[in-house]
């Protein structure tokens, strides 16, 4: 998916919100183990429900490879279903020397056929720019993060008075452009938020921590906020397991309802949309 579908799909359904695909088994309603393969068929009525509220989804890969084979085929059968209008993101946080990129990304990209993929930036740009060559696909480069291990790198400072977090940010943006490069940025760090948006300016923030996590939408939009809106909000638990009875569809559908209303009014807001 290009810059200009993504933000068109945003004006369209006026949301960013992204739903990631979280899915465990031990947290579905428990009918959905009596089907051949749970996981899909849960996703599948998740997917239906949150369709028109959200313009991306992000399976986090790590819930489906736990299973081998079965996972895989789960993971495949899901993206599958995922309309084409909304963007695929596949949550694995890859990133390793250049040969070995190469193939993670035939994997996202032409087997599973997602449009963005997450990577960890620390062994530098021969293990990103493996991801770069495929048209139309993206990285999505993990910056700062809202995880207490946050502290233990990415906020040192080096001897250029810079956080780790900025100086990964002022060399990655270097290796790409913000036609196929986003960046992760922890809701849970709002002002950081900001100080992220100053050194990338145009580029698309795949924001999570919005939700289960307690992060501020509000906050997010003010801190991270460009001309092309530039955010892309998830949210996982929040959404998946709003219920957990046989109504579980129809809550999911309203917690992803009341994200993109919340949503399209900071959109009309900001005079992106009417």
């Amino acid at each position: 998916m290009t810059k200009q579908a993504l933000i068109q799909e945003i004006r369209n359904k006026q949301s960013f919100l992204c739903v990631g695909l979280d899915t465990d088994l031990d947290k579905i309603p428990t009918h959905f183990l009596a089907f051949e393969d749970p996981i899909f068929e849960f996703n599948k009525a998740i997917i239906d429900a949150t369709a028109a509220y959200c313009v991306a989804y992000k399976p986090n890969i790590a819930f489906y490879e736990c299973y081998g084979p079965k996972g895989w085929e789960s993971l495949k059968k899901t993206i599958d279903y995922i309309p084409k209008n909304c963007l695929i993101i596949a949550d694995a946080k890859r990133g390793d020397i250049g040969n070995t990129s190469a193939y993670y990304a035939k994997t996202f990209f032409d087997y599973l056929n997602c449009d963005a993929v997450t990577v960890a930036p620390y062994m530098g740009e021969d293990s990103v720019t493996p991801f770069q060559t495929f048209p139309n696909k993206w990285v999505v480069l993990l910056a700062l993060t809202s995880n207490k291990g946050a502290l233990d790198f990415q906020l040192t400072k080096g001897e250029n008075g810079d956080e780790l977090y900025k100086t990964v940010l002022k060399k990655s943006s270097q290796w790409g452009s913000d036609e196929n490069l986003m960046y992760v940025v922890g809701a849970t760090r709002a002002e950081g938020i900001g100080e992220v948006r100053k050194i990338v300016p145009n580029h698309f923030f795949l924001v999570p921590g919005v939700g289960a996590q307690g992060g501020s939408l509000a906050d997010v939009a003010h801190y991270g906020w460009n001309a092309d809106c530039g955010l892309l909000v998830n949210a996982s638990r929040s959404i998946l397991y709003a219920s957990n009875g046989a109504d579980f569809a129809e809550k999911a559908a309203q917690e992803a309802a009341a994200m993109q209303q919340e949503m399209a009014k900071i959109l009309m807001q900001k005079g992106f949309v009417q």
